[in-house]
């Protein structure tokens, strides 16, 4: 059975929001493309459209969007996901996921795209300073 982290990005204001996906909804993302829409009533956003952008697996390898399918590729990088080159021309070997979210991706990152509302709200965290005042 799928066990994902999703992380929820909200582009308005910046904020992240991590939520654990179980069973049906988990299986709702297998065998999506990062790129894809998915509806964001899978991670309780009802209304909402997110984007898959990107993950890892459970060894921290991450996700490329070049790479088909999903399994473990070698690329050689020259910058981008997965290498931070530190000189100028310098090109590493480096172990990536494809784009294809499976068994093995633990961490799905995806940001909202489309909606009605506020996501702070849907999330259940509202602004605690104007709960207070």
């Amino acid at each position: 059975m799928a066990e994902f982290m999703v992380v929820v990005a909200d582009p308005d204001n910046g904020e992240t929001y991590q939520v654990d996906v179980e069973e049906q909804d988990a299986n709702r993302f297998l065998g999506r493309d990062l790129g894809d829409e998915v509806d964001g009533a899978a991670v309780g956003l009802d209304g909402f459209t997110l984007e898959l952008t990107g993950g890892s697996d459970k060894a921290g390898r991450p996700m490329h969007p070049d790479v088909p399918g999903g399994s473990l590729n070698e690329i050689l990088a020259k910058d981008g996901i997965g290498f931070n080159p530190s000189r100028d021309g310098e090109r590493k070997r480096i172990t990536v996921r494809g784009r294809e979210i499976n068994e093995e991706t633990v961490q799905i990152n995806a940001k909202v795209v489309s909606g009605d509302g506020d996501v702070a709200a849907a999330f259940g965290e509202g602004d605690d300073e104007a709960d207070e005042e």
